[in-house]
């Protein structure tokens, strides 16, 4: 099946995640946090790094429970920092305890991160089809505005190219290659 370039390897966790989880719109505020939360991670590293960390992330941040870890204390960082498991940066771990309180703090005023990023383009994504990779930019204008607002508003570790990969992850832009069998839009 012609994929997009990145997860044409032979690499199940890659394929998988394209196939089924990569631009397809969520809404979902658990998964909303964990998106983020890997984005932010994945910052200098391989998303096949942390696909292949995923499942330790999900034990080691309470299945990404925004409570849990906004609760978090510095014996969680140390223990955190201490698992071979996942991706052991204080400030990344750090980011994500923050993100979680700036999150918990909204939802406390009714508010929900996905609800916010949604409103970005009218609950409806925005579709792209690049002939290439090479195509693809690593950062939009929306991209750099959703980072700044973010910024804002209290979230770390949320650059533009990093809010780039977390909206194509979220579904919010779908950046599938022209030559890709995969359509989330149409299923």
């Amino acid at each position: 099946m012609p994929r997009c370039d990145w997860a044409t390897d032979t690499n199940p966790l890659m394929k998988h995640y394209h196939d089924y989880e990569w631009g397809v719109p969520t809404t979902d505020e658990r998964e909303t946090f964990e998106l983020l939360t890997l984005e932010s991670m994945q910052a200098g590293l391989s998303w096949q790094t942390i696909l292949n960390k995923r499942t330790n992330f999900r034990r080691a941040f309470d299945n990404f429970d925004v409570d849990k870890v906004a609760a978090y204390d510095d014996r969680d960082v140390e223990r955190l920092r201490a698992d071979a498991g996942i991706v052991r940066n204080r400030l990344k771990i750090n980011a994500a305890i923050n993100n979680a309180r700036v999150i918990q703090a909204w939802h406390s005023d009714g508010r929900t991160l996905n609800a916010w990023l949604w409103h970005y383009v009218d609950n409806h994504p925005i579709v792209h089809r690049y002939a290439t990779q090479a195509e693809l930019p690593a950062q939009t204008a929306l991209a750099e505005r959703v980072s700044k607002d973010l910024k804002q508003a209290g979230f770390r570790f949320v650059g533009p190219t990093i809010i780039q990969s977390f909206l194509e992850a979220l579904g919010i832009l779908d950046d599938h290659m022209a030559g890709c069998t995969i359509n989330h839009l149409s299923e």
